[in-house]
């Protein structure tokens, strides 16, 4: 067990894998490891039980992040209103707190090695090419050719994105199929699949010899959401009933993997069973977010992880307040949000 100091309330399990669980309580961060899988403990007060261990060896290991906002001044301000607060920002003299965020979860990444990095979109805050660059910067030295990255509303103003992603670009890694969809369009903020998308996913799903693994940075409509923050909520109506329906018709696809609301939340319906259609929280402010998806020969666990820079919780900590201080229950969601089973 490793502890390292926060200032939030507790208790709250944070990343929950097959033989390590992470606990934040009384402004500690407590780190339990060589858990017996699929067991029932009890860390610092806490019931929680370890994730099952897939059967045979693990074959991959893939990382995400999303809605890193690499340029962004100000964080908790919606659509310039200052009336919803407190909107945040770092000191005179200190880092800005996307890069400082992006540069721990770089750095925790790289300790585990993944054999592929994908970036899910939302790169910059309003899309110009220093804010790319500066992003680039970040990752590119860390990850090379392993970065995989795909566009977001921030990316895609009206003006025209600040790079270019492939519509839907397919990576084989030993164990599963990795495909990056770019679901945005021109100066909107929700999200879209094109007729041409949805036919390259289904072909490659056709034909796939192991599980398909999307990600993209829009997630399925959802109709609860769509009154509180309008249309660009995620998918139009029409693409995700139509993503829907492919993922129910194509066994091979194992999952859905999207940002862009800022919160850690897991859908199903019911024509794909208990196939997941999730989102990940935001890496820039609360909770600080990476995903990992640890492929093995007979299953995927998806883990969350909490950025673990002193830095980045302090920062991170402050960012609860966000909202009128209701960020964390819309952000963080539940441990089944966070960590899980895919097949």
């Amino acid at each position: 067990m490793s502890g390292a100091r926060t200032d939030g309330p507790g208790p709250e399990v944070h990343t929950v894998t097959d033989d390590q669980v992470v606990v934040y309580r009384g402004g500690e961060m407590y780190r339990y490891e060589g858990l017996a899988p699929g067991t029932d403990h009890v860390l610092d007060g806490v019931e929680v039980r370890t994730l099952p261990r897939p059967p045979g060896e693990l074959l991959t290991t893939i990382a995400t992040v999303n809605d890193v906002h690499i340029g962004e001044l100000d964080c908790g301000r919606v659509h310039g209103r200052d009336d919803i607060g407190p909107v945040l920002s770092v000191g005179p003299g200190e880092r800005p707190y996307p890069e400082m965020m992006s540069a721990a979860a770089v750095a925790e990444i790289s300790a585990i090695d993944p054999e592929l990095v994908v970036a899910k979109g939302d790169l910059t805050s309003v899309g110009s090419r220093k804010e790319h660059e500066a992003f680039e910067a970040l990752y590119r030295p860390a990850f090379g050719d392993r970065l995989a990255v795909t566009l977001g509303n921030h990316d895609h103003p009206v003006a025209g994105a600040c790079f270019e992603a492939e519509p839907v670009a397919f990576f084989d890694l030993e164990g599963a199929t990795v495909a990056v969809v770019d679901t945005t369009r021109a100066g909107e903020g929700g999200g879209h699949l094109d007729a041409g998308r949805l036919e390259r996913l289904d072909e490659l799903a056709s034909r796939a010899d192991r599980p398909v693994l999307v990600f993209a940075h829009h997630p399925v409509a959802d109709p609860e959401l769509a009154p509180l923050v309008g249309g660009g909520s995620g998918l139009d109506e029409a693409s995700s009933a139509a993503l829907v329906a492919l993922v129910a018709r194509r066994q091979a696809i194992a999952g859905w993997f999207a940002g862009h609301t800022h919160r850690n939340r897991v859908r199903r319906f019911a024509s794909t069973g208990r196939v997941p259609f999730a989102e990940v929280a935001a890496t820039k402010d609360f909770p600080g977010s990476w995903a990992e998806y640890r492929v093995f020969e007979g299953g995927i666990l998806a883990i969350h992880h909490r950025i673990a820079d002193p830095a980045a919780l302090s920062w991170s900590e402050r960012c609860r307040a966000m909202f009128f201080g209701l960020y964390p229950r819309w952000a963080l969601g539940s441990p089944e949000d966070r960590c899980y089973v895919v097949r």
